[in-house]
Parts: structure tokens; C-alpha cells; sequence
């Protein structure tokens, strides 16, 4: 070993524990935990990345049982055991390792220290250097000149000379030292009443625990004592934390120097295990040929290929535009394939300092030729987010039509739990394909280009590409779909979802924006008043939106008794739960509250809406997400139309600023108690179905049930009880938190579940179906078919398991009101598409939607909705639909 080379030497298990406890949940798409495999991923390469380290090898303990047990049974007596999901990540842990290609080193009889040591002194002797890289103090006994330890996770080495800041010797003592002071976390006793301060000073005084034995009669004081007591305790103490040098493995440098990973099985586990991000990072590589992409740039091409579109039955598309907001977007170019590995892209918008760039076609004429082919419902059309090229064709003039493929749907409806379904990642798992990044064609950061300054040859290969892969992906994921069940789900549901959610984006919400004005110069009001009475309570002045001075007004000035330090233990926690257990006895709690809500709805929606008004149409426009739930309901963003408050007054006041335009009232139809409908059409419970078949308010039923009382004595009160049972218990709520949030006993509340249930055993029973289900197949299913995995049904950690049974007897629910929803939304837009009506859908929230009604078309409006509505789905029970009429939204809700 030369002077210059330098090995490398990992603590497998300091790393194993550190990751295990830095990310407390993760798991595989098959609900495997994986939170230390991860985490233990992540800190090699960060290893191998920073470091390059030549030589490199990772070292494990192989058991409890050693040479140390043998000398003494009780070391190590006192760790807990492995805990299970811990546990069943040990192996998947070194067949990362060996996947590295990074010798994975282990003894059985001896721990992962001594092989460290071992190797350190034979390597280093030879002139090399070592680096432990390890958080284990321990270690530090063998640091010499050329032996240093690294601790990737503070970035902190340790040379001779910390190791004497930190124990106050020199390396070799170390020992001596924990052979005085013992070690708790490995039950090395060493000598009763002897810390580790005490044990310091005594080796520095008399120069090594040998030479402080022998003169022990001099120490004075119950030390002495103790020395002289346990004398032989003390040797055997230091003994079992020297790190034996000897060991007998047989290892040459050579067999430690780096190699490339082993990339095919390096996948092979990522894909295992669900690490997306690591997958292409490491693993990905271009696969895709580009030979078969072409640049059309003259007519001739153009009229070659619109002849080629007009005879495929189907084909890919996706555009480059100038921006993500379809409404702002410019074309830039349009990409098409229709045969494996083939794809064409017509450059129609990219720039340069002098103008366009030489060698487009102009955009109208593109887009006037190509019309016949994107207006016909056939041939049939495929995208990835093809809702984003859909629109921003319509803002060009163009109806895009015979949508059939969306390979970002597919792969939602084929796994909901997937994190993300980008190009990217569907392409490197599905295809083996690293794609060109946007940010390799247009930089990044201060120097980012758009998409419009890319050079024409350039952009070509990158939007080929996206073509390319989103018509093989769409050839993966069709019998995949089948295979699995969901097709008709994906093609009767999803895909027609796609261009009713294009149309009610496009069109947007109309706002009151002088209403909006005033309620935030009404809301600033009230919050002066409210901080005015809240400094007077306090008696001080302070940020009331710093979370720390807040703390110290509440539990060091004014010393209210029931605060809580915040996670990180370094202030008083002041969340909305703590203030809200203060609310009753301490005004000045409330007075927080009420400030914080005025506050939360002036920063949100009275002064955000306004901003988020389009200039060109005068009107907000969210985006509807299909892929973001784990229960196939829709999502809202930018901005989220679907959070905005009912239940307080200043709430409902923002939805006033929802307004229909001239001539038209806004109309909201909302389904009634849908999810005990669900639970009851899926259960088949008599209780809940004959309640509903009379269209009995289930609530006062239930809670003429649980308190033994007839419907009409049944208060208000009781009833918002017996509503929150009903869906407390739905979802797993046990008595505890039913009690604490009916403010009443905890044995009160088991006596509510207990007559529940046995009210409703067949619901009940259901429930339980649902979780061994779960158990049985790792997912379970919706009315249509909807397949939703419970990953972590089958944890070992009892927390994570209660969790996804939770899940288990949640999706079923929730996925099954998010199918109805979305099939009533189809139902109606064909109606209203068949019968001609001018009226339009313009939001969906949860269980409601909102349509924009012209006066005219009001009651063929209301009669429609409701007929669609109520026959979304054909349940055992009917759907009841609540519909009601305003010029805003709040008035028609």
C-alpha cells in the first residue's frame, strides 16, 4: 500500500442505526420496510460521491454471540431486540452493498469493530492511510498518525489530537478509561461510581489503569475503595472494550479496490423497493435510438407526415410551449409518433437575439394543416398530461379530440400510491430509459433558458424523445391495465374525466374582487382590534406571528399551566391544538385563535385570490389533479379551490366573492351524506339501508338509537354527537379521541362504540372484511374496480400496521364517493353537451359541484343535475342530491 492510497473502511452498523432512526417510516410499493435501506443508501453515496474513495469496504456485525460473551454473558445483555422492521432490512441492506460492488466484510465470533481494527493495522502498517468512517466513540482507540475517523453525517474527522480534546489521553488509553468508567450502551460495567470525568483524571494522574491498580492503596476515599474492590472488573471491563487486531480474516487490498456498480442489479433492487429518485440517479441510461427521429422544417416533410397521421389509427402527441400556464403558453413545437422508435417534431416558435431561427414552419400554417387530423375523433390520440396540451391548443384555436391514452393516468390508475408519475421516472422504470432532463436543454437557475431559445436540433432529440417514450409507454401500460382490472375504470372513467376538467380549467371562476378588497380591509381591522386586546391581556407588546415570543407571553409571563415544548425542545409548541385547550379557561387564547383565523383568510384568499385573476379573461383558474390522491378524488391547486371555509361566517363571506356573470345564477348540487351511502350500498347493513330508503336523517336516527331516545326528543346537540360516531367509528376512531372530541368520558364513549356496533354489525363487519382484504392481496377495491394498495398492511411496527388498517376501511369509502362523483360529472357535461344548454360546470369540491346556470336554463339545469346525479352509479340505496340556487356561490350552497 503506497503513501497515496488511502482505504476506506465503513461502520455498516453505525450507519444501519443512524438511518434507522433519522427516517422513522418508509416503505416499498409492497409495503416492505424500507426506511433504513434508504437512509443507509443515502449516506454511502454521499460517501462515494464526496470521498472517491480507491479503496473502500463496508463492514458488518454477524451476531450477538463473540469472543466477548464468552468472557462475559451479560455484554451487550441490556439492548433490546432488534426491532422487526429493522430487522428484515438487514439482508436487503448488503445486497445493496454487494450491488455497489462493495465488499461487505463480516465474522462470525467477532464484531464489525475488530475487523475494523484488524484491517486499519495491517493496511495503515504498510504505509497507507485509513479512514474509519464510523459515529462510534469507541473506535477512537485506534487512531494513530495514519488512522483517522470520518463522520460523514457532522462532516467531523477525529485525529490524535481530538481524541485527547475529547477523553483527555492519547488513543492507546482510551481503554484504560472505559475500563473505569464501563459503557452503558454495551453493559460494560467497569468500576461502580466511577463516571467517565473521574475516570480521565485518574488515568492523566497516574499515567494508565494498570499503573492506577497497582497503586490503588494510595487513592483515597471511597475510589479507592472501589478500585481495590474491583480490581479484576475494572481488566475485564477494559478488556472487552479493546478492539482486538488479530482477527483472522483474510483480505487483500486489491480485493477492496472500487469498481463501477453493478447498474442491472442496482435497478433491480430500486425498483424493489420504490426508490424513484435513486433509480435515476444511478441506474438510468439512454436505451431510446434516436436514428428514427426526424426535424420537419419544409412543407414538403410536413405534408409527408400529416399523411402518415391521417393513416395511423393512433398516434402521440406532446408540445413545447413557453410557459406551464396553458392560458399563457406559446407553441413553440409539436412532436408525434405513431411506430416503436420513431418520432417527428415540428419547430414552430424558437427564437434567437435576431428573431425566430432559421428553418421553422410558420405556427398557423402547422397548426391550419394539422387541424383535420387533431379536431377528428379519430385517428385516436395519446398523451402524457395530454389535459396541458388540450388546453393549450384550445388557447390556439384548436379543439384537440379522440383522447383515448393518458400515460400519466394509466400509470395513476395502476398504482394511486406511486409518488409522482412524471415522464421521467415512468420512462426509467418501465423502459430502462434515462430521458434528457429539461434542465440539460435549458440550464437551470439564473442562466435557464426558455424552451424557445433552445436550438432547433437540440429541442428536436429532446421532444422526440418525449414522444417516443409516451407511445411506448402507452404499449406498455394498455395490458397492463387489463391484467390488473382497472380498464374499464382507466377508459370509462379517468380518460373521459380529461376533457370535462381541460373545459372547467379553461373557463375558470368569475370573482367579486371589490368584495374581496373590502373583506381585507375588514379582516386587517379586526386583527388590530384583536392584537390591541390581546397586547392589553398580556401586558406587552410582541410579534404575534413569532411562535417563540408567543410561547414566552403564554407559559413563562402569563405561566399558563398547560403548554407543551415543541418537537425540537427548544420552545413552547403554540399549534392551534394546544391554543384551542386553552380557549375555555384563557381569553387570551381565543383572542388568538379568532386572530390567527382572520389572518390565515386574509393571506389565502381575500388578498391572494385578486392576484391569481388572469388579465386576458378576468377570471381565477385552478388546476384539477387526477394523480395526486391515494383514493382517486380529485385535487385542486393553484390555487386550491376545494379549502375554502364554509363553516365560519367570515368563510362563507369569501365564497360570496364567487359570483355568476350577468344573466346567470350559480347552482351547487351536493351529495348528501355520501360516504354512509357508500358504507351502506357496500355493506348491505339493514339499520343504514332502511334509514336512507325513507330518507331518515341518519344522524338523529343514530342518535335515537344510542341515547334509547324516539327521533323527536333527539336535541342538536345529540345529533352532532351522533354524527360525529358515525364517522369517527367509519374511519377507526377508538374511544379515546371520540371522547376527547365529545368532551366526555372515555368510558361513555366505549359504551356509544360498543351500542354502535352492535347496532350496526353488518357495517361493522365489512369493515373488518376490508382490512383482510388488505391483508390477503395488499390492496383493496372501490365500486368500480378502483384498486388502491394499503402498503403497510402487513408492518411489523404496530403504530404503521394501525395505520394502514385505517387506511384499509378508509379507501374503500372514500375511493368509492371520489368514483361516483366523477362519473356524475361525465353524466352530466354529456347531458348538457347533448341537449345544447349554454350553462357550464365550473368547480368541484369533495361531493359538490358548482355550475355557472344562464337564467334561462335554470330549471332544465336543476332537473338535469339532479337525474345525473342521483344515477351516477347504481347503488342498492339512493343517491340524494341537495341543490340549491344564488348569484354566489355562498348564497347557493
Amino acid at each position: 500500500m503506497s503513501h497515496d492510497d488511502t482505504l476506506y473502511l465503513v461502520d455498516g452498523s453505525s450507519y444501519i442505526y443512524r438511518a434507522y432512526y433519522a427516517i422513522r417510516h418508509l416503505s416499498s410499493p409492497t409495503g416492505h420496510p424500507t426506511n433504513t435501506i434508504y437512509g443507509f443508501t443515502q449516506m454511502l453515496l454521499k460517501l462515494l460521491k464526496e470521498h472517491q474513495p480507491r479503496h473502500v469496504a463496508v463492514v458488518f456485525d454477524v451476531g450477538r454471540e463473540t469472543f466477548r460473551t464468552e468472557l462475559y454473558p451479560d455484554y451487550k445483555a441490556n439492548r433490546a431486540a432488534l426491532p422487526d422492521d429493522l430487522r428484515v432490512q438487514m439482508g436487503p441492506i448488503r445486497d445493496l452493498v454487494r450491488a455497489f460492488n462493495i465488499p461487505a466484510l463480516e465474522l462470525a465470533g467477532f464484531e464489525a469493530d475488530d475487523i475494523i481494527g484488524c484491517l486499519a493495522a495491517r493496511f495503515s502498517a504498510t504505509g497507507g492511510r485509513v479512514v474509519i468512517v464510523t459515529g462510534d466513540k469507541d473506535l477512537m482507540q485506534i487512531v494513530t498518525e495514519r488512522v483517522t475517523l470520518l463522520d460523514t453525517m457532522k462532516e467531523k474527522r477525529s485525529a490524535i489530537t481530538d481524541v485527547i480534546e475529547r477523553f483527555g489521553v492519547e488513543p492507546r488509553l482510551v481503554t484504560d478509561i472505559l475500563g473505569l468508567a464501563g459503557d452503558a450502551s454495551d453493559n460494560i460495567p467497569g468500576v461502580p461510581g466511577i463516571g467517565e470525568k473521574t475516570a480521565m483524571k485518574l488515568i492523566r494522574e497516574y499515567g494508565s489503569l494498570d499503573q492506577l491498580l497497582e497503586r490503588a492503596s494510595e487513592v483515597k476515599g471511597k475510589n479507592g475503595e472501589k478500585l481495590r474492590e474491583f480490581r479484576d472488573q475494572a481488566l475485564l471491563s477494559r478488556r472487552l472494550a479493546t478492539i482486538r487486531c488479530d482477527v483472522p480474516i483474510q483480505v487483500e487490498l486489491e480485493e477492496l479496490a472500487s469498481q463501477e456498480p453493478d447498474r442491472e442489479a442496482l435497478n433491480t433492487l430500486f425498483r424493489l423497493y420504490g426508490f424513484t429518485t435513486l433509480i435515476k440517479e444511478l441506474t438510468g441510461r439512454s436505451t431510446l435510438s434516436s436514428e428514427g427521429y426526424c426535424t420537419v422544417t419544409a412543407q414538403e416533410e410536413l405534408e409527408e407526415l400529416v399523411h402518415a397521421l391521417e393513416r395511423s389509427e393512433e398516434f402521440a402527441i406532446d408540445l413545447e410551449t413557453t410557459s406551464l400556464d396553458p392560458r399563457d403558453a406559446e407553441i413553440v413545437g409539436l412532436s408525434f409518433s405513431f411506430r416503436d422508435h420513431q418520432a417527428w417534431y415540428i419547430p414552430v416558435g424558437h427564437t434567437s437575439d435576431a428573431g425566430l431561427q432559421p428553418g421553422q414552419l410558420p405556427r398557423d400554417l402547422v397548426l391550419e394543416r394539422l387541424r383535420p387530423q387533431l379536431e377528428s375523433p379519430s385517428p385516436t390520440k395519446i398523451g402524457q398530461n395530454i389535459k396541458f396540451d388540450m388546453q393549450v391548443l384550445a388557447t390556439n384555436g384548436v379543439s384537440l379530440s379522440g383522447i383515448r391514452f393518458d400515460t400519466m393516468l394509466a400509470s395513476y390508475v395502476l398504482n394511486p400510491s406511486r409518488q409522482g408519475h412524471g415522464l421521467d421516472a415512468l420512462a426509467l422504470e418501465h423502459l430502462g430509459h434515462r430521458m434528457i432532463s429539461y434542465a440539460e436543454v435549458t440550464g437551470s437557475g439564473k442562466t435557464q433558458k426558455n424552451f424557445s431559445q433552445v436550438e432547433i436540433e437540440t429541442a428536436s432529440r429532446y421532444a422526440c424523445e418525449d414522444a417516443d417514450a409516451t407511445w411506448l409507454l402507452h404499449r406498455k401500460f394498455s395490458p397492463l391495465l387489463a391484467e390488473n382490472g382497472v380498464e374499464e375504470l382507466f377508459h370509462r372513467i379517468e380518460m373521459p374525466l380529461v376533457p370535462i376538467l381541460a373545459g372547467m380549467e379553461n373557463h375558470g371562476v368569475l370573482l367579486d374582487i371589490r368584495l374581496l378588497a373590502d373583506l381585507s380591509r375588514d379582516f386587517s381591522s379586526r386583527m388590530a382590534t384583536l392584537e390591541g386586546r390581546i397586547f392589553q391581556l398580556a401586558g406587552t407588546t410582541f410579534n404575534l406571528n413569532s411562535p417563540k415570543q408567543l410561547g414566552e407571553v403564554l407559559f413563562e409571563r402569563l405561566q399558563l399551566k398547560t403548554g407543551k415544548k415543541t418537537k425540537g425542545k427548544t420552545g413552547w409548541s403554540t399549534d392551534n391544538e394546544v391554543l384551542s385547550s386553552l380557549a375555555e379557561e384563557h381569553e387570551i387564547a381565543r383572542l388568538i385563535l379568532d386572530y390567527r383565523g382572520l389572518s390565515k383568510l386574509k393571506s389565502t384568499y381575500s388578498d391572494a385570490l385578486p392576484r391569481l385573476v388572469h388579465p386576458r379573461t378576468g377570471r381565477v383558474h385552478t388546476s384539477y389533479n387526477q394523480t395526486v390522491t391515494s383514493t382517486g378524488r380529485l385535487s385542486s391547486s393553484d390555487p386550491n379551490l376545494q379549502n375554502i371555509p364554509i363553516r365560519s361566517d367570515e368563510g362563507r363571506m369569501i365564497r360570496h366573492a364567487f359570483i355568476a356573470p350577468p344573466g346567470h345564477v350559480i347552482i351547487s348540487a351536493d351529495y348528501s351524506q355520501i360516504e354512509l351511502r357508500v358504507l351502506a350500498h357496500l355493506s348491505g347493513d339493514p339499520v343504514f339501508c332502511q334509514a336512507f330508503e325513507h330518507d331518515e336523517d341518519i344522524h338523529t336516527r343514530t342518535a335515537s338509537e344510542v341515547f334509547g331516545l324516539f327521533p323527536e326528543m333527539v336535541t342538536a346537540e345529540m345529533r352532532r354527537q351522533a354524527k360525529t360516531i358515525n364517522f369517527g367509528i367509519i374511519y377507526g376512531q377508538g374511544s379515546f379521541s371520540l371522547a376527547r372530541q365529545l368532551g366526555i368520558a372515555r368510558k361513555t364513549a366505549e359504551e356509544f362504540i360498543s351500542a354502535y356496533k352492535e347496532r350496526h354489525a353488518k357495517a361493522v363487519g365489512f369493515l373488518d372484511d376490508c382490512i383482510r382484504q388488505a391483508e390477503e392481496q395488499g390492496f383493496v377495491t372501490t365500486i368500480l374496480g378502483r384498486r388502491l394498495p394499503i402498503a403497510d398492511i402487513t408492518s411489523t411496527n404496530g403504530n404503521i400496521r394501525a395505520f394502514a388498517q385505517r387506511n384499509a376501511i378508509n379507501y374503500p369509502i372514500q375511493g368509492s364517493a371520489a368514483d361516483i362523483i366523477k362519473s356524475a360529472m361525465i353524466r352530466v357535461d354529456g347531458r348538457i353537451r347533448s341537449e345544447g344548454l349554454k350553462s357550464r360546470l365550473i368547480m368541484q369540491v369533495h361531493d359538490e359541484l358548482v355550475f355557472e346556470v344562464r337564467e334561462d336554463e335554470l330549471l332544465a339545469m336543476e332537473l338535469l343535475v339532479e337525474e345525473e346525479m342521483s344515477r351516477a352509479v347504481e347503488l342498492r340505496i339512493p343517491l340524494k342530491v341537495d341543490i340549491s340556487h344564488g348569484v354566489n356561490w355562498s348564497e347557493a350552497h
